[in-house]
């Protein structure tokens, strides 16, 4: 069965351009002039990926990240015409797990969507042939089957990327590990494409562990290393 994708987005022309390219590529694609009718449809029947705007009647693109995420952990894409630290931000700290600036190429979109999917199935395959149920470093815990985290003895809320980039940095605690590394791994993005999305995350992260003892290093020029103060 193919991917299903639902987007939501006012402006006609941007929607079926995306809706074509989508489609094009072999998707299963519904698409919402408003992020209310997604988020309606969503709740009776998900989808594997949703593409929200952020200025739409009704709810913003924000809103709808944030009702989506009560319930789910599917994989969510932002656009957006403002280009502000701010609105990135707000959308990764949400549980959005990319953003793009209008104008943008409907093709750069494609390629980030058959990235993300992709990096999704391989999660879900070492999931289930994994024989660990939990990961451990300092005073964190990661319960690999019910995805919780446990951080000095208080539950930790995470976005998915935020959850699957803190495993890949304690699966790697012995050496430091490039941001094209973390791109590939998490978001199964290669070289060519360019995206803010591994800062962020990693930004977003080290806020929510500031009271553990759990620390995220920059490595100068080259990406990050976890370790433990």
């Amino acid at each position: 069965m193919n991917d299903r994708i639902y987007i939501a987005e006012d402006e006609d022309n941007i929607r079926e351009t995306v809706k074509a390219f989508l489609e094009s590529e072999g998707y299963e694609v519904s698409d919402f002039n408003n992020g209310d009718s997604l988020f309606e449809e969503f709740q009776k029947s998900p989808s594997d990926l949703v593409i929200l705007d952020v200025l739409m009647p009704g709810s913003s693109g924000f809103e709808i990240t944030k009702k989506i995420r009560a319930i789910s952990t599917v994989p969510i894409i932002i656009l957006t015409a403002r280009d502000s630290e701010i609105d990135y931000a707000t959308g990764i700290n949400l549980g959005s797990d990319d953003y793009f600036t209008k104008p943008f190429s409907a093709m750069s979109l494609v390629m980030r969507v058959k990235a993300i999917l992709r990096r999704v199935k391989l999660d879900k395959e070492n999931i289930i042939s994994s024989d660990k149920e939990e990961l451990e470093f300092a005073d964190i815990k990661v319960n690999l089957k019910t995805m919780k985290v446990d951080g000095a003895g208080n539950i930790i809320e995470l976005t998915p990327s935020e959850y699957n980039l803190l495993n890949y940095l304690i699966e790697n605690k012995d050496r430091a590990v490039s941001r094209d590394e973390l791109l590939d791994k998490i978001w199964g993005y290669g070289k060519d494409i360019e995206t803010r999305a591994c800062d962020d995350t990693v930004r977003r992260l080290r806020k929510k562990l500031n009271a553990t003892h759990v620390k995220i290093e920059n490595i100068w020029g080259f990406g990050f290393r976890v370790k433990e103060e």
